[in-house]
């Protein structure tokens, strides 16, 4: 017994020692480089590819199955003169009996300078098309039908055929090594180039069901825009061929992006989390996310549902607060100018969002910037169309800060013009009657961006409980707005405004060949002093306005704005004054010259009070036209019509002042009313700039002869009924009256 033990141990020494000696004899007197013609054939028919092996191939066979292969281009049959894809260098190893369990160990896989050059030519054919495809066999002569029958009668149907039965291989790889790679890729119908260099790939052992430790580099760059990057990535990859999933945890993605887009600044990026990617149910999540880009920080959540469809997303997204004006400096992208240089100072944001490939929406949103909290969502319903949707509400919003600051022009020749006028209009009323202003008071350059307006789709819903614009503090403010095809519709934008309330609707088409502008306009109880001061105009006028417009005009400029602009504007003001123009100052020249006495110096008040001023503006081309003023002052009515020229701002009224009833006092002997006065109509002129209000008004001495000539005539009758009296018939009376009033 023992001596057959020691018989079948040196049998399996002989085994082995003659499988050690046949590989020690194939790997030293069989050559592989021999074969290299038979290798590219092989490539060519089975996985249509061209193989150029220009260095030689090393091998060893036990007890590890060994190649090395160096210097070998790859290109794809269908176009060998434009390689993908050549290396340096390509060695790995696999232990031989495991083979035989299909099970592959494998030592270190190395890959040394490997250049992939991914080319797409002008006709839309890229060099990697075709590889891996069987070359299409040269077509066979066709059986005889006894051929054909011997073929139906001796091969087994498909069905009768028993499924092959495959056991899946199992993974045991130390390392993968890549080293030195390089990846271009040149479309030249789009133009877009782009390249990945110096691209390091490392990895820990790769075993089934066991995570992957996996490192990798690389410098990115594109051509334009004109664009680099640095790539770095560690994390533990988990790969489930069963399950088809591939996890990474402790993901970590960072580097520093530069380029044309950047503006020569630097964007230091990472990013965090656990990625998972199912592909059975062709879903992704991203979970414990963290970002930072240069000083920004932001924590959230990502998941991708329907990937093998038009893929849908859904998540959240915390940005800590950051000073967003330093953040978007940093990464190149200019502000307009602004009038607070600390705006943008403090930003902070959290939301959930969703979207689809041509979508994104930010729900829930809890926005603060510097002082100001918004609520609501925004977003982009349609990315082709441009079509925005935000819906906010805020608590309040100084918008003078994020506007640029109003530049002072130069004074305009209109300007000069009128500012000699006003010093020298006085506030007498004795002097000659201002000339309207020869100069036009608006511009012609262009303002709307009519390309730009015509791309905007948007819907808008805006509202803030206190609102600062250009100076005006509008409280309860509401802003609706839809953009569509070059139409903007502003359905409302109302608010209350110095305790006063204002509503507003307006329409612009820009798709038309000019601009068409309709507006429609409502306010009460507007403080109209407030609102002068607040443009920075001379206050002429105080009173409480109620008003209702419904204008139209065209054009692109404010000159053709005023030029076609038509409509109509009823309006009131109530308990209101005419600052620095004495009405009844007007009134006592005019009665002091029927009285023929002189006036004193100016005295009493400057300003005239009034209880209410109404008329309606009829507006054709640039011109209102009032048929109806009416003001109503204690004592006193005036009424008159007129025209607004709105081109140069210049008025061309004539009133007619009316003293009722019992009158007070006048402030100069020389003026006193008596009687007679009341009821006539009291002619006073009124021209000049707009700018002047009352100012502009005189007492109209041809007017005024017509009242002196009335009034003769009224004592001329006097004296015939205090001479005549009884005398002589009514009939002849009447005769003689009518003779002086002719």
């Amino acid at each position: 017994m023992k001596s057959f033990s020691k018989l079948i141990g040196l049998l399996l020494l002989g085994v082995l020692l003659i499988v050690v000696a046949a590989g020690f004899a194939l790997t030293h007197f069989f050559d592989p480089n021999d074969y290299k013609d038979e290798i590219r054939q092989l490539a060519r028919k089975h996985a249509n590819l061209e193989l150029e092996l220009n260095g030689d191939i090393g091998w060893s066979l036990f007890p590890w199955l060994g190649i090395e292969i160096t210097d070998a281009k790859v290109a794809s049959a269908e176009m060998p003169d434009d390689p993908f894809a050549d290396l340096r260098l390509l060695g790995l190893s696999v232990q031989v009996m495991p083979l035989l369990r299909k099970e592959i160990q494998m030592s270190d896989i190395r890959i040394d300078g490997l250049n992939l050059n991914l080319h797409r030519n002008a006709q839309g054919q890229g060099n990697w098309e075709h590889i891996g495809q069987p070359r299409a066999e040269e077509p066979k002569t066709a059986p005889t039908s006894q051929q054909n029958d011997a073929t139906v009668s001796t091969a087994p149907s498909t069905a009768e055929r028993p499924a092959p039965r495959t056991t899946p291989l199992k993974l045991d790889i130390n390392s993968l090594i890549i080293n030195g790679a390089r990846i271009d890729f040149h479309d030249e119908q789009s133009g877009q180039q782009f390249n990945l260099e110096s691209v390091q790939l490392t990895t820990g052992a790769i075993r089934d069901a066991q995570p992957i430790a996996l490192k990798f580099s690389g410098f990115f760059g594109n051509a334009k825009p004109l664009l680099r990057a640095r790539i770095e990535l560690t994390t533990k990859a988990s790969i489930d061929q069963v399950l088809q999933r591939i996890i990474l945890d402790d993901l970590k993605l960072s580097g520093e992006v530069a380029g044309e887009p950047l503006q020569g600044k630097t964007a230091n990026f990472t990013a965090r989390g656990n990625l998972l990617y199912d592909q059975s149910a062709h879903v992704a999540h991203w979970d414990n996310l963290k970002l930072s880009i240069n000083q920004l920080k932001a924590l959230g959540e990502l998941q991708a549902t329907e990937l093998d469809k038009q893929a849908k997303f859904k998540g959240a997204l915390s940005i800590a607060a950051v000073n967003l004006q330093e953040f978007l400096s940093g990464i190149g992208i200019s502000l307009p100018d602004m009038a607070d240089k600390k705006a943008l100072s403090h930003f902070e944001l959290s939301t959930l969002f969703q979207g689809t490939s041509n979508s994104v929406l930010l729900n829930d949103i809890a926005l603060s910037i510097d002082q100001t909290q918004l609520t609501g969502s925004v977003g982009i319903k349609d990315l082709a169309q441009n079509r925005l949707y935000a819906q906010l509400r805020g608590d309040q919003l100084d918008a003078d800060r994020y506007l640029p600051v109003l530049k002072e022009n130069a004074p305009t020749e209109r300007q000069a013009e009128v500012k000699k006028q006003t010093s020298e209009a006085g506030t007498s009323g004795t002097t000659a009657l201002p000339s309207s202003p020869s100069k036009s008071a608006w511009s012609t350059e262009p303002i709307l961006p009519v390309e730009q307006i015509r791309k905007i789709n948007a819907e808008i819903d805006l509202t803030f409980n206190e609102l600062q614009l250009r100076k005006f503090p509008i409280s309860q403010a509401q802003l609706k707005l839809l953009a569509k095809q070059g139409v903007i519709t502003l359905n409302t934008l109302q608010g209350s405004l110095f305790n006063g309330d204002f509503q507003t609707s307006a329409r612009l088409d820009a798709a038309a060949p000019q601009p068409l502008l309709t507006l429609k306009l409502s306010t009460h109880n507007i403080p109209i002093d407030k609102v002068m001061q607040t443009l920075e105009q001379d206050v002429t006028v105080t009173g409480l306005l109620d008003s209702t417009a419904e204008l139209r005009s065209s054009g692109n400029s404010e000159q053709a704005w005023v030029d076609h602009l038509n409509g109509t504007l009823d309006f009131a003001l109530h308990k209101g004054m005419l600052l620095d123009a004495n009405l009844e100052r007007q009134l006592c020249i005019g009665i002091a010259t029927l009285n023929r006495k002189k006036l004193g110096p100016n005295s009493g008040n400057k300003d005239t009070p009034f209880n209410d001023l109404r008329g309606t503006l009829n507006i054709r081309n640039g011109i209102a036209h009032n048929p109806d003023l009416h003001v109503a002052i204690p004592g006193l009515s005036v009424k008159g019509q007129g025209n607004l020229n709105l081109s140069v701002l210049s008025l061309d009224y004539r009133l007619g002042m009316i003293i009722q009833g019992d009158t007070h006092p006048m402030p100069d002997p020389a003026c006193q009313v008596n009687k007679r006065y009341v009821g006539l109509e009291w002619p006073i002129r009124c021209r000049g700039p707009l700018e002047l209000g009352a100012k502009a008004c005189r007492i109209d001495q041809d007017g005024l002869g017509k009242i002196a000539a009335t009034l003769a005539g009224e004592k001329i009758n006097e004296k015939i009924n205090e001479k005549l009296g009884d005398k002589v018939s009514p009939e002849l009376k009447d005769a003689l009256k009518g003779l002086f009033k002719r």
